[in-house]
């Protein structure tokens, strides 16, 4: 179907009501996990083909989060649709007040590319859930993933209700032509500056989903051995491809050398040269996506040899970068400047906290930020000082797997937020109701005016 038909039959189908009835939501995404729980070999082999992900990593960074967002939306349908109660104000009594929630309309989801399951999938299980139509537009550089998603969905779901359109730029701007009742994207600032262009020509909300610098704040008090397992994994995940990823760390000074050490042996189980053989279970360590973003963090590698502590190994025809620590770096610093989105790790050493929350206060506001310590007044001046999405206090990542966080940016890290109730939040409008009966009209507020009104509208509405 064209792009322009797919659109007009949704907002067709949209009209009728159909999405508004929550038992047909239910069985539509019932039907979407079933469906996604049947292909799960051919989902496996797509991403395995695209990035060399294993069954492991897939499920445990794709499908499970898929599956838990679609169980907990089944959960909680049919209470998050209700009406909901509020308080009337004095004014208007006697009188009842409350919010009717409504999906907006036709939803566009623009996906991204480094979890190309997760990205796409949970904002349209959002979406579905709130009663809309959908129209999904996954990331073309992981190709055969994108296929094997459009392929399934494509063939299991009347295009008026949900749908996925492949393609690359010249088909995410004549989406962008159209009118949507809301456009999310996941990705970078820059592209997200495009998107967020493009809707205002309709008045279309959207919500950003986009990166940023995320720092690491280690201190002398923590568990270190546990500090430098957590941020490794987190880190080198999806080869360190994840918006939410600790980008630098900001070490005390006094344990740097100890913490280097620790990152290294976390690291003792990650491969430093392509690997000959691959299991498809396990996999290879994660590919990086494309030759363009290879050749990025080459560079800043290159650019900053001399402070390789660990790693550093580079293959070209794999596209393989392994696990890489640089030390004694500084704010300065080319790989500074820019989101890494790959798999460096830089390390600045500090003795004045101040000086270091300034620093970061003076650059956009990161999508996530991780402090590593048992100082409470620590982790409190932290978490009060410095703006920023969310994030963990002694963990990385973990903060997106729990449903009742929303999840979200602030500033150039993106606006708006997903994840569970927040999640139907975001596709959802609530209507603001106040529900009089005919039983008097006070004459206080009709015509003709006096004095003695006045006074009396002042004492009342104080």
């Amino acid at each position: 179907m064209k792009i322009a038909d797919v659109i007009n039959a949704q907002h067709e189908f949209f009209r009728f009501n159909h999405t508004k009835d929550t038992d047909f939501r239910i069985r539509q995404l019932e039907k979407l996990k079933q469906l996604i729980s049947d292909n799960e070999t051919t989902l496996y082999q797509a991403i395995f083909n695209d990035f060399g992900k294993s069954e492991f990593e897939t499920y445990l960074a794709e499908l499970s989060p898929i599956y838990h967002e679609i169980d907990l939306a089944l959960k909680n349908i049919q209470k998050w649709s209700k009406r909901q109660r509020v308080r009337t104000d004095l004014a208007n009594f006697p009188a009842k007040s409350y919010l009717v929630p409504e999906p907006l309309g036709s939803v566009l989801v623009i996906g991204a590319w480094n979890y190309p399951y997760h990205l796409s999938l949970i904002p349209a299980i959002s979406a579905l859930a709130a009663g809309n139509t959908v129209i999904i537009k996954p990331s073309e550089l992981p190709s055969r993933t994108s296929s094997a998603m459009a392929k399934l969905i494509n063939e299991s779901f009347s295009a008026d209700y949900l749908h996925i359109i492949e393609g690359g730029v010249e088909e995410t701007t004549e989406l962008l032509k159209y009118r949507f009742d809301k456009i999310f994207f996941t990705g970078s600032t820059a592209v997200g500056k495009i998107v967020y262009q493009a809707a205002a020509e309709h008045l279309t909300p959207v919500t950003l989903e986009l990166g940023g610098k995320s720092p690491t704040f280690v201190f002398a008090d923590c568990d270190l051995p546990m500090t430098a397992k957590r941020i490794v994994w987190a880190k080198f995940l999806n080869a360190g491809q994840t918006c939410v990823a600790p980008d630098y760390i900001l070490v005390e000074k006094s344990i740097k050398d100890a913490f280097l050490q620790a990152v290294q042996h976390a690291l003792q189980h990650y491969p430093q040269t392509p690997e000959t053989e691959i299991d498809p279970l396990t996999g290879r360590y994660v590919q990086i996506i494309n030759q363009h973003h290879f050749q990025r963090l080459n560079s800043l590698i290159e650019t900053a040899q001399d402070k390789v502590h660990f790693g550093g190994n580079r293959d070209t025809d794999s596209r393989f970068i392994s696990p890489t620590i640089l030390q004694d770096i500084t704010f300065n610093d080319e790989i500074m400047q820019e989101e890494i989105f790959g798999p460096i790790l830089p390390v600045i050493a500090f003795n004045d906290l101040d000086e270091v929350i300034q620093t970061i206060k003076q650059k956009p506001r990161p999508l996530s930020c991780y402090i590593y310590s048992k100082n409470q007044k620590l982790i409190d001046k932290i978490l009060n000082e410095i703006s920023f999405g969310g994030g963990c206090v002694n963990d990385s990542l973990m903060h997106l797997t729990n449903g009742n966080l929303p999840f979200g940016g602030v500033g150039m890290s993106g606006f708006g937020c997903y994840h569970g109730k927040a999640g139907f939040d975001t596709f959802t409008h609530y209507k603001s109701i106040l529900h009089k009966p005919f039983l008097s009209e006070p004459s206080l507020k009709h015509p003709p005016y006096s004095k003695w009104k006045l006074n009396l509208l002042k004492w009342f509405l104080k």
